[in-house]
């Protein structure tokens, strides 16, 4: 089977759709299939340019079996809703271009956000006469509706591209269980729709103390008590929660919040944390594979935080990492959410309500309080059986290569909770 994947995140990108989509093409190219990925140079989630492909218009690159096949794309310095539709539409224009130069493959993964990509799909799978997997990592229009970041003209219009990539697509493929019940509740038949869970990294199993302790020595942060987010620092994940965590905690040398990574909002929570004089909060750029692997296994508790508007669909990547990795986590979202379910079934840690300091601060005083050994077991166990990667990828090729014959039905889900 030969696949072209169009996505504007891929390799060496870390966190969210780049890590997903890179994990599925290398597994895919693994089990025997001829693999290509259309995508733009890395920038997420700094939303600037990674050294050594600056300045570039387009690359060709091979990694672990994959052709990779990067063409330009604007990246604003800082990202509007204005400029962040020129960014999509003009890596979505160049895209197009770069996928009419490959061969005719057998099925077109597409990988939205950005939604736009779905014309790309539309028309070449018309062209080529193949089916197309419309992969939905974001209802990106929901979430713009939710978080009133465009005007009503411009929801409409998503809203009318989003109707013609479903209904043009052989398969819908989503995350999350909440995911496809919204999409299925647009009108997408039950059958057409089903779930590309993520899926864990077994390596994290591996994770011991002596990783922990080598990272704190290293950070300066010995006999710390950890609290950490990672990923993305945008809108959606509300770090206001944990400034004021750290204001009402700023008397207490024990407890260190840490954030690491990198987004559009970290310049303004740096501020808020310098304006009220905090020693409390640290914050790290994204780190290398192997010192990520020290900072998950260095941290007390890991923070998922959401603000009150987001959806209760969304559910960030970091959730499978830090449960894979056996950490206790503590939720700072809408309890009726998705990230919220599976803490709540996997019990690996604790739920409070969005954007609540105080109630953020007290879920970390229990945890510093009481065992943290079985929260960390009940993570690793939960992970290991709902997102197992020979599950969650089986499943994937499984699908993709159902599409591809058109007169043979798709299987609704496989995965999910248990």
């Amino acid at each position: 089977m030969k696949v072209l994947i169009l996505s504007i995140n891929y390799w060496p990108e870390v966190t969210g759709i780049g890590a997903f989509t890179t994990c599925r093409a290398e597994y895919l190219a693994a089990a025997g299939h001829e693999v290509e990925v259309c995508t733009t140079f890395p920038y997420y989630p700094e939303w600037k340019v990674a050294p050594g492909y600056d300045g570039k218009l387009i690359a060709t690159e091979e990694l672990n079996g994959v052709k990779i096949y990067r063409s330009y794309a604007y990246i604003p310095k800082v990202v509007t809703s204005i400029k962040r539709i020129l960014h999509e539409g003009s890596f979505i224009a160049t895209c197009l271009i770069h996928a009419l130069m490959r061969k005719r493959p057998d099925v077109l993964l597409v990988v939205s956000p950005p939604l736009g990509l779905a014309m790309n799909a539309i028309l070449l799978s018309r062209l080529w006469r193949i089916p197309y997997v419309f992969d939905v990592e974001d209802l990106q229009p929901d979430s713009a509706a939710e978080l009133s970041m465009l005007p009503s003209w411009a929801l409409q219009i998503l809203y009318k591209v989003e109707k013609a990539a479903y209904r043009h697509a052989a398969l819908v493929s989503t995350l999350t269980n909440g995911m496809r019940d919204r999409i299925v509740s647009k009108g997408i038949p039950v059958a057409k729709v089903v779930l590309f869970e993520p899926r864990v990294d077994e390596s994290l199993a591996e994770l011991g103390p002596d990783d922990g302790s080598a990272f704190k020595e290293r950070f300066g942060l010995a006999g710390k008590f950890l609290a950490t987010h990672s990923g993305n620092m945008g809108v959606k994940q509300g770090l206001d929660v944990i400034v004021d965590a750290a204001k009402l905690s700023r008397g207490d040398e024990s407890l260190v919040f840490l954030l690491v990574g990198s987004g559009a909002a970290r310049e303004r929570i740096q501020s808020r944390v310098a304006a009220h004089g905090l020693t409390n909060v640290r914050f790290l750029p994204l780190l290398e594979a192997a010192e990520f692997r020290g900072l998950l296994a260095a941290s007390d508790v890991c923070l998922v935080t959401q603000q009150k508007t987001v959806s209760d669909i969304v559910f960030p990547s970091k959730v499978v990492t830090y449960l894979a990795a056996g950490r206790p986590v503590i939720a700072s979202v809408n309890s009726g959410g998705e990230v919220a379910q599976a803490i709540k079934e996997s019990g690996a840690g604790k739920i409070v309500a969005p954007e609540d300091g105080e109630a953020l601060l007290s879920a970390i005083r229990d945890m510093q309080a009481s065992s943290l050994r079985e929260y960390g077991q009940n993570a690793r166990t939960y992970a290991n059986r709902r997102w197992s990667s020979a599950r969650v990828l089986g499943h994937l090729e499984r699908c993709l290569s159902l599409a591809t014959k058109s007169s043979m039905s798709l299987p609704a889900q496989e995965g999910g909770s248990e």
